[in-house]
């Protein structure tokens, strides 16, 4: 491994949301392995306008930051829903359960993941969030 990576999230990385069936009004894409991550993650996430995620997740062993760099959204944590704007950050513990929304010109985030757990550290619930 090198001393450092390179990359452009927006073009090296693969968009995972056709994975899920959740293109054009998700786009997330995965760093760890471009970047050879050893020890923490990292991943953009695009949210279109009202856009909804379909589930909510927490994890088995990974603490998440969530940094908003553009637009706007909710995020519900547990039963605590939360208006977020450009720059804001969120801490969450890996045992809490969360999932977002988009704002009406959508959102951008950057997701960071510590520790490095590869996959299957997630935990999803379907449905979690529901008016």
């Amino acid at each position: 491994m090198s001393d450092y990576t390179h990359i452009n999230l927006k073009e090296d990385v693969d968009d995972q949301a056709p994975n899920f069936g959740l293109a054009p009004d998700l786009e997330f894409r995965m760093a760890r392995v471009p970047l050879e991550m050893e020890n923490a993650g990292v991943s953009y996430l695009r949210i279109g306008p009202g856009f909804r995620m379909p589930f909510g997740h927490r994890h088995k062993q990974q603490e998440e930051v969530y940094v908003l760099v553009s637009g706007s959204a909710k995020i519900k944590i547990e039963d605590d829903v939360r208006e977020l704007k450009q720059w804001d950050a969120v801490r969450l513990h890996r045992d809490t359960m969360r999932g977002f929304e988009g704002g009406p010109e959508g959102a951008e985030l950057i997701a960071i993941g510590a520790p490095n757990t590869g996959p299957g550290d997630a935990d999803t619930t379907q449905d979690w969030w529901s008016d």
